[in-house]
């Protein structure tokens, strides 16, 4: 089965790699449209993702990935000014992380795309002006939604999906991989 992942996240990448040994790295082409939803925002950007793969595949998996603080969606910061005020505002409140997630298979006897998302609520440490100055000196948070990584160590706590916050909800995507019968 030809498998490709539709990311250049190299987060993404490793999680993939816990469900599946061997699948190619596609990276998307599209524009990423904010709509008022967290959830429908993230549904809509992978399968946006999704459809702008053009290559032979027989299971395509997209996604994407924001978080959400006081109805505000951040998603990754433009430059070091934005990954800082992300990170002042975050720090030490509860906010949520929404990755959605879209798999594709084609095959003459079965064909479908199913587009899903997934909701974590994570609180990040309160760091100090200088914890979040060298953070972002760090070089971190450039590629993450929210501007940190869970796997950083800035997370005070979390409840839900952990794999959910690194950007791709490994559990709920292979209990729908079984559903499909394609693991």
């Amino acid at each position: 089965m030809k498998i490709i992942l539709a990311s250049s996240s190299p987060r993404r990448k490793e999680l993939l790699a816990k469900i599946f040994t061997n699948f190619s790295i596609k990276k998307p082409d599209c524009e990423e449209i904010i709509l008022e939803n967290p959830k429908k925002t993230v549904k809509s950007l992978a399968k946006m993702k999704a459809m702008s793969i053009q290559c032979d595949y027989d299971l395509l998996i997209s996604a994407d990935t924001i978080v959400v603080y006081d109805n505000k969606i951040l998603g990754k910061p433009l430059d070091r000014t934005d990954a800082i005020n992300t990170l002042t505002t975050l720090r030490g409140v509860i906010h949520k992380v929404y990755t959605g997630v879209c798999i594709k298979y084609k095959k003459k006897e079965k064909t479908f795309c199913e587009v899903f998302s997934v909701c974590s609520k994570v609180k990040l440490k309160n760091m100090t002006d200088e914890e979040v100055l060298s953070y972002v000196q760090s070089g971190s948070p450039y590629d993450k939604a929210g501007a940190y990584g869970i796997q950083d160590g800035v997370v005070e706590f979390y409840k839900g999906s952990y794999s959910n916050i690194v950007g791709l909800p490994v559990e709920e995507l292979t209990k729908r991989l079984k559903r499909h019968r394609l693991i």
